[in-house]
């Protein structure tokens, strides 16, 4: 089981869990089974097509997903799962 480090925004969907150990071989299946786990998480997670959105990244580790095998990435019971929803903001 991969443990999903939860991002602060995303907690509420998560009963405030800040890690949550999430089961699969991928990212994709290991953030699949996490939104099974916290069905209100699809929306935050996953675009209509069940792709992951492409403002959400996603670390395996230190490493960014998309410098590796991006969603098809190989997690074991080890990995450390970051999302990291895109903030938008700043000073106009």
């Amino acid at each position: 089981m991969a443990n999903i480090i939860i991002p602060t925004p995303l907690r509420k969907f998560t009963n405030n869990q800040a890690s949550v150990e999430s089961n699969g071989s991928t990212v994709q299946q290991s953030v699949e089974d996490l939104a099974k786990q916290f069905p209100d998480l699809n929306k935050h997670i996953f675009d209509a097509d069940g792709k992951i959105r492409q403002f959400i990244r996603i670390y395996v580790g230190d490493e960014d997903i998309n410098a590796l095998e991006n969603e098809n990435t190989k997690v074991d019971g080890s990995s450390v799962i970051s999302i990291i929803p895109a903030i938008a903001g700043g000073v106009q």
